[in-house]
Parts: structure tokens; sequence; C-alpha cells
């Protein structure tokens, strides 16, 4: 947990310094990527807000986004994972939103992504996708190895 709250501690920085804001939708990662970035004094500054989707109620309920998905989209895809970002984004009036879908573990997902798979995705002034597959079926392991992906694709952005 140390190393996702010292990413979540340079991201804060500088999302603060640059009076940027980011909302959170995630799922495998069970709230947290959330969490580290709300662990940071004055996280107030820049997080607007974040929920788990971890399932088409919730998705519905928090997001609105309808069942089926639009175009034939499936969960656990990049795809997804942008529709996440781009509308919690929009939803809370963030300048960056991040989506994060997957399979923690110890099995696959319904939709045959073995476990160990997560797609993370941001929405703002760089979007950004990416599949991380761990190999692994550890789901605290791989649950914290998705969120501290996660940390660092948003670190990156951020420069």
């Amino acid at each position: 947990m140390q190393s996702l709250l010292d990413a979540a501690g340079r991201i804060g920085a500088r999302l603060k310094a640059r009076g940027e804001t980011i909302a959170i939708a995630e799922s495998s990662t069970g709230g947290l990527i959330s969490a580290a970035l709300l662990a940071v004094p004055g996280a107030s500054a820049y997080f607007l807000g974040g929920s788990v989707i971890y399932t088409r109620a919730a998705r519905a309920a928090f997001l609105e986004i309808p069942d089926p998905l639009p175009g034939g989209m499936r969960a656990s895809t990049e795809a997804y994972a942008s529709l996440l970002a781009t509308t919690v984004r929009g939803r809370c009036g963030a300048v960056w939103g991040l989506g994060e879908t997957g399979a923690a573990g110890p099995t696959g997902n319904r939709y045959g992504d073995a476990a160990g798979h997560s797609c993370i995705a941001l929405a703002g002034p760089a979007a950004r996708a990416i599949t991380l597959e761990t190999g692994q079926v550890d789901r605290e392991a791989n649950m914290r190895a998705f969120a501290a992906r996660a940390l660092a694709l948003l670190e990156a952005a951020l420069g």
C-alpha cells in the first residue's frame, strides 16, 4: 500500500499545482485508486469523486450508462474503461477522468478474461487506454497491481 500512497502523493501535488481535478470510476480495484488519492492531505483540492462500478446495477445507478452497452461494447476492455473515464469526468465536471475494469481473481470474469486482466483509461487533456495482464490469480495482489498501474498511467500523463 505504501507504494500506492507514494504515487498518490506525487499525483496530488501535481494536480494541486496545476489546479486540476479528477474523478474515478473503478471496478476490480475495489476503491484502492480513490483511497490512495484521498489519503493525501488536501485531497479536496483535486478529488471530485469516485465510485466502485462493480456491477451493471452500479453502472446504471452511478453513471447512467445503459445496458446493453452502446455499440455492442463489452466490459473489461479498453473501450469500456474509456467510457467509464469519459463518463465520470463529465458527470463530475473534472479535468481528468480515470476508469478501470477487469478481473482481480482468483477466477476470470464472465467475458472470458483471465484473472489478472485489467483495462485502465484516462480521459482529459491526454486520453490513454492500456491493458494489464499480471498472469496471477491472487486477488489482493492483482488489485494492488491494477491500482499501481492506474496511478502510474495518471502520473505519466501529468508529466
